[in-house]
């Protein structure tokens, strides 16, 4: 029997030699420090910004001179940042452009968030992007942000906010029922068990004893005095902050032999970091203009002036053609997109929601989906046939291990990425990244060997 007529998933440890597991594992370090700092769109950005300047790269502003060679980072609005290395040939020909995304499911510190209940100080708070509410309940959390002072005459001051992640720092936590009193609660579904509203963060108890019990709020004057004597804070001050609470442990090996990585946020900065990792290790001048797109609020439909939709990339594009002559929609409509996001892996837990056919499986390399959306192929992009060939071929001259993935099954669900909304800018475009367990949860799961194999993955495709 001819076995090369038939086409199945393959684990690719048997396609690793000891060089490239030893690249692998240093590759897999430096992500999961990555992701330690990262734990914001803003703290990643920042990160990426100290990695780029370390290979060389400077900030880009209108007008520079382009030449091939040239390094180059811009970033918007300190939530997204764009990466690019210029190419030997005009930008009329193209660039070879990755996308992904920054941001990760969390939940954010409302607008008017500190009060006091049962002399219990808390946070009210509105979760962002798709949650399973109950698993936010009883971890411990960090609180990562910023916040801008303002005084009486209108002076204002930036204040970086990182509490948790240090072993001497507090952490905070988002209480939930003994199991003796939830009968009610456990009656209920998943999704209604823990009401969004309930998501309130204890931040404190203890008074402030210089105030008299009737006078109320003794708590929260005591948290107020702490963050005034700390940052500088005043209540009002929350006015003009973007605070948000995040997992406060860090990225861990495991299972017994360490092949998987345990951490928050993989969705999408696994794919992030390998994508741009890969840009910052080319050693030559690509052929075509290499650029990583790193943008903010895809999780929330990518909306925003830091979004996907944001006039911003076609702003940058325009720029860089300007200084060469070229046409932005010359440049566009001959460029190619790796879509760069996360692929649900096959969970043997819940085998009844998956296409064991179609979807990914971890060990498998690079996840390359041909269109992600809901309810037949709604809301997303779907890559071509000659799309699909130029993958193939180009993966398997370079010996890159990759294996295709769908969504579970038809009707099961759905979601989609940015691929359709840089299609829509007529660049051909296919999503390609890491699967991933336990997707959105506070602690996902990946591969190490998949991590390598994307990186692999998109330092071919910008070589090509």
């Amino acid at each position: 029997m001819n076995r090369d007529l038939l086409y199945d998933k393959k684990t690719g440890w048997d396609r690793l030699d000891d060089i490239g597991r030893q690249r692998m594992e240093e590759l897999a370090g430096d992500y999961r420090r990555f992701l330690d700092r990262g734990k914001t769109e803003r703290d990643a950005v920042s990160a990426l910004v100290e990695m780029a300047e370390r290979k060389g790269f400077r900030p880009f502003a209108r007008g520079m001179e382009v030449k091939p060679g040239d390094r180059y980072y811009q970033v918007n609005r300190h939530k997204a940042v764009t990466l690019m290395v210029i190419g030997q040939r005009s930008l009329a020909e193209g660039i070879s452009l990755t996308g992904a995304h920054l941001d990760a499911p969390r939940v954010d510190i409302r607008t008017v968030p500190l009060y006091e209940d049962s002399e219990m100080a808390f946070f009210k708070t509105h979760y962002y992007g798709g949650i399973k509410k109950y698993q936010w309940t009883t971890i411990p959390l960090e609180l990562r942000g910023v916040v801008y002072t303002c005084d009486k005459e209108g002076n204002t001051g930036k204040v970086d906010v990182h509490i948790g992640q240090d072993p001497a720092d507090p952490v905070f936590v988002i209480t939930d029922l003994l199991p003796h009193l939830a009968g009610e609660q456990m009656r209920k579904t998943m999704m209604a068990g823990i009401p969004g509203e309930s998501l309130n963060i204890l931040i404190g108890s203890e008074p402030d004893l210089t105030m008299k019990k009737e006078d109320g709020d003794r708590v929260k004057m005591q948290i107020l005095q702490w963050l005034n004597r700390t940052y500088g804070i005043r209540e009002e001050d929350f006015l003009s902050a973007e605070l948000c609470a995040v997992p406060a442990f860090n990225a861990r090996e495991v299972g017994f032999d360490r092949s998987l990585i345990g951490s928050y946020g993989h969705d999408d900065r696994v794919c992030a970091f390998s994508a741009a990792q890969a840009l910052l290790d080319l050693e030559q001048t690509p052929d075509k203009t290499a650029m990583c797109l790193l943008v903010d609020r895809e999780e929330v439909g990518s909306d925003g002036v830091t979004g996907m939709q944001s006039q911003q990339f076609d702003t940058l594009i325009a720029d860089l053609c300007r200084a060469q002559q070229v046409l932005p929609q010359q440049c566009l409509e001959n460029s190619t997109c790796l879509s760069a996001d996360v692929a649900n892996a096959y969970d043997p837990n819940y085998p009844d929601v998956s296409d064991t056919r179609n979807d990914a499986r971890l060990n498998c390399g690079l996840v390359i989906t041909r269109h992600t959306g809901v309810r037949g192929k709604s809301d997303s992009s779907e890559a071509s046939a000659e799309l699909m060939a130029r993958v193939r071929s180009l993966f398997a001259r370079v010996g890159v291990v990759w294996q295709t993935g769908e969504l579970g099954k038809v009707d099961q669900g759905g979601g989609g990425t940015i691929a359709k909304y840089v299609a829509n800018r007529n660049v051909d475009t296919v999503d390609a990244g890491v699967p991933v367990l336990s997707m959105h949860a506070p602690f996902e799961v990946v591969s190490k060997l998949d991590l390598y194999m994307a990186y692999l993955g998109f330092l071919a495709f910008y070589n090509q």
